[in-house]
């Protein structure tokens, strides 16, 4: 039996999903951790914030904002998903 080839354009989709959030994630974290396990007197600030701050809560938000646009513009397929459909999810772009 052969799958569905929306089924395969689905969990592509949702690897790129999964990549985008662990990207998320160590940014997050290797600012967070990274410039903010120092003593708070070593502390650098960008607009009045902590820089470990400004980096991983701030900066992140809008990069991944962005980030994630970018990947549902260029990467997902605009598809049916009823089940009786027969068109061609490559031509839904």
């Amino acid at each position: 039996m052969q799958q569905d080839r929306r089924f395969r354009i689905a969990s592509r989709e949702a690897l790129w999903c999964i990549l985008l959030t662990l990207a998320n994630f160590v940014w997050w974290y290797g600012f967070a951790y990274g410039l903010g396990s120092g003593p708070a007197e070593s502390f650098t600030f960008i607009l009045g914030l902590p820089a470990w701050f400004f980096m991983s809560c701030v900066a992140g938000f809008p990069l991944f904002g962005i980030l994630a646009w970018i990947m549902v513009r260029f990467a997902f397929t605009d598809m049916p998903l009823d089940p009786e459909s027969s068109e061609d999810p490559r031509t839904h772009q």
